[in-house]
């Protein structure tokens, strides 16, 4: 039974190619600066690492009860037009992701959404796609709404609403522009409904201890005790239902780790310290570009952290990192964390088709608002 274990669990992550390229990355990097192979342990920010495990724990376990079915089977009766319930999804990723995170809205939304795929002919991969661009548009608008506003809220002075009343002009663009595509790429004509026994008994117990723990595990992270955290949210699920732990994407967290190790190792070649150096002598395109072009190679967050340290935590480098979150899937951990949810290998070209024009739009409309709003 332990082989069998083990055999469920390591075959993703022989499958896991983005995982063997990041990994093969890391060792080319390496190879120019073997001495950092010590501070690999501090390159990976832990808490973060914690925090996604533990929320893609609780995220399997409502999974397993059986709830998202449950849920899934009451939101086809009450909006059976494919146009209305994509809108209706869309929307309620970007507002969730105002004021949970980008992530945590995605930990909600997407699941509910696979599980509609074994009720209805929704095309589910496409709308899996605008959930992750909606993350993106929403969570840009509040300080806590993603990983780098909360860096760049902490370091500018600003107060929260200060902050909103700047995002918001970029918001508001991007966000009702995803609605208008929205509407034209899902038809208005009824769902059909598709009759399947598939998907787990709905099992009470298991969806009220997940509810419950997950409080408590947002109580920890924001008390700094999220290890306390995850180990009562595995211990939970020790008791209750082992199968969760094994279903989990443990790919994804290595994937996590691995990509802060290879962010520092980029920062850090020494053939590199000399352009660093003159960033600051950059006019302020040559910043925004460059903060936009930043994400799309390390992702938003380590681009952010990067460009803090030579420019001000004002409204360019906030429109350009979160602008940057568009395009390339890496721009944003959230695109990551979304397509690897879809789990269906065909979603990772069709993102760009959709993302990149969405890297073009904000990109453009963010410079041009900042140029108004300096006048």
């Amino acid at each position: 039974m332990l082989i069998a274990a083990l055999g469920t669990v390591g075959k993703p992550f022989l499958r896991d190619k983005f995982l063997h390229l990041l990994v093969l990355l890391g060792v080319i990097l390496t190879l120019f600066q073997p001495a950092k192979i010590t501070q690999f342990p501090q390159f990976v920010d832990w808490d973060t690492i914690v925090t996604l495990l533990g929320l893609l724990m609780l995220t399997k376990g409502v999974e397993v009860s059986g709830y998202f079915d449950f849920v899934g089977r009451k939101m086809i009766n009450a909006i059976d037009n494919e146009r209305r319930l994509a809108l209706f999804l869309v929307m309620a990723a970007a507002v969730l992701s105002t004021f949970m995170t980008n992530d945590v809205a995605l930990f909600i939304v997407i699941p509910l959404t696979i599980t509609l795929k074994k009720l209805t002919s929704l095309p589910v991969t496409r709308l899996i796609i605008f959930e992750a661009l909606a993350v993106n548009a929403g969570s840009l608008l509040t300080p806590i709404g993603n990983p780098q506003n909360i860096l760049l809220w902490n370091k500018s002075g600003l107060s929260f609403l200060h902050f909103i009343g700047q995002m918001a002009p970029l918001a508001l663009i991007t966000l009702v522009a995803l609605l208008v595509v929205t509407w034209f790429c899902f038809p208005s004509h009824s769902l059909k409904k598709l009759e399947s026994n598939q998907g787990y008994p709905f099992q009470k117990r298991l969806l009220v201890c997940c509810v419950a723990l997950y409080a408590v595990f947002i109580a920890c992270v924001d008390l700094e005790l999220a290890l306390y955290g995850l180990l009562a949210v595995i211990l939970c699920f020790l008791l209750l239902a082992r199968d969760v732990l094994l279903r989990i994407d443990w790919p994804l967290i290595l994937v996590f780790i691995v990509m802060f190790i290879d962010v520092r190792l980029i920062v850090g070649l020494p053939a590199l310290q000399p352009a660093f150096a003159q960033i600051q002598g950059l006019p302020d395109y040559g910043h925004y570009l460059l903060s936009i072009g930043l994400s799309q190679v390390i992702s938003n967050v380590p681009a952010t952290i990067l460009m803090i340290n030579y420019l001000p935590s004002g409204a360019l480098l906030a429109y350009a990192v979160n602008a940057g979150g568009f395009g390339l899937a890496i721009g944003s951990l959230a695109n990551l964390i979304a397509l690897r949810m879809a789990n269906d290998k065909k979603i990772w070209l069709r993102f760009h088709y959709y993302s990149f024009p969405f890297l073009l739009f904000s990109g453009v409309a963010g410079w041009l608002l900042l140029a108004l709003f300096a006048k």
